[in-house]
Formats: structure tokens, sequence, C-alpha cells
């Protein structure tokens, strides 16, 4: 090869950026009510891989609307939601099922934890139902995954033997058990004190900076939104800002 034609010759292409773990186009929600109630209103969002991002608004402007339809628990009105670029909207319901159980975790305000079940017990349930990994597998990551939260005394005890913090982390253990791309929370620290409340941000931080996790997360609370990458901000049903 001729200096002339090095110079010339097309640069190697470089990798394609992976998909947004998460988008959103022209996505509405409206209650078809008597008098109907638009709860989401022509939402375009996109959140990347491994980004930390909490929806923040007014009560009653849309948050959990909207963070329930990026995790296909809510059917749109129009518009569509992409899971790592694949459209749902023409998906059956157990498509979409078998989405949410593989592709996200999800964390309340309230864990929702099993009362009957031991604390490894209920981390195992979502590996169970996706059925990847035997009885003894299950139990084994739901062991780890409780030790990485702090968790390892707990493992034999009910959820009512634990404390509200402890009892958010088995839900956050939960989550993560069948290594989502894309973790919701629906004001995950609500109930909790503030040391608690810090404790369960750490994680999430972690979860995304250490792991490449997605987190999006909807938050009352100023102090956890502003520790994370960006907000988005919405008002009546209409993103506001991000």
């Amino acid at each position: 090869m001729t200096a002339a034609e090095a110079t010339t010759a097309p640069a190697p292409a470089s990798p394609s950026a992976p998909p947004p773990t998460v988008e959103t186009r022209n996505l509405t929600r409206i209650l078809p009510l008597e008098v109907p109630v638009t709860l989401v209103d022509d939402a375009t969002i996109k959140v990347e891989q491994g980004e930390y991002v909490s929806i923040v608004g007014p009560s009653g402007s849309g948050k959990s609307s909207l963070l329930y339809l990026l995790g296909l628990l809510d059917t749109p009105t129009s518009g569509e939601v992409l899971i790592e670029g694949e459209a749902t909207s023409a998906m059956t319901a157990d498509r979409l099922a078998g989405l949410r159980l593989a592709k996200v975790g999800f964390v309340f305000q309230f864990h929702f934890l099993l009362p009957e079940f031991s604390v490894v017990d209920n981390v195992a349930v979502p590996m169970r139902k996706l059925g990847k990994l035997s009885d003894r597998e299950a139990r084994d990551r739901a062991h780890q995954l409780l030790t990485d939260l702090g968790l390892a005394d707990q493992l034999k005890k009910n959820p009512d033997q634990l404390s509200g913090g402890q009892r958010q982390r088995v839900a956050i253990a939960r989550a993560l058990a069948n290594q989502p791309s894309l973790i919701l929370a629906d004001e995950p620290t609500g109930s909790l004190d503030q040391k608690s409340s810090q404790v369960v941000s750490d994680i999430f931080a972690g979860l995304s900076a250490d792991r490449g996790v997605t987190v999006v997360m909807v938050t009352h609370d100023r102090d956890m939104a502003a520790q994370c990458d960006r907000q988005i901000r919405i008002v009546d049903g209409r993103i506001e800002a991000q």
C-alpha cells in the first residue's frame, strides 16, 4: 500500500453502541373513564445501559404510571416501549411475562416478601419461575446475592424477623435474582429511615457503576434523586425535563 492509499483507506468500523436498556416513543396512557384521565402523555425517553436515573415530579403527576409502563406491567393506549431495542407492543401476554421475568427486576415501597418463606427462599422464587437453574443453583445464587448485600446472617429468617431496611435489601436481592438488565424501583425508600435510605441508594449506585445494571427509580426524596446520574421530571403526565 502506498502512502497515498494509506491516507485514503477507510478507518476500521467501531463496534456499534448497545441500544438503550429501555426506551419509549410517544408513550401515552389514558384511563377510559366517563371522563378520560391521561396518566402519561406523549412521553419519549431513553435510558442507556448502566444509567442510574430518577423519575421525579409532584404527587399524582404520573411517575408510577410511567414506571409501570416501562416495566410492561401496564399497556399503553398508544406509543411504544422498547427493551434493549426490542419493540413490545405486538408481543403476546406470555411473551411479555417472559421478558419481564428475564430482563426486569422490580423493587417497590413495600417489599411484598412472602411471609411464609425464608429470606433465601424469597430470593430464589424468580429463579424457580424462570426455570433456568436447578433448585440447588437457585439457592446458591440467592445465598450469594444476600451475602453481597450484607445479609449472610439472615438467610434462614422469615421477613417478619427483619428490620425494614433489611427487608428492602432482600427485595433488592430478589429483583437481581435473574440477572436483569433493568431495575425499576417505585419509592423504594418511602418507608425507610434516612440511614436505611442511604444504604439503598448506595446499592443502586453500585449496581449501575460496577455491574452496568440500569436503574430507574421513582422518588419524592430530593436527596435520593440528586444522587442519580440524571433526573426525568414529569408533570401532569408530560415529560418536562430530562
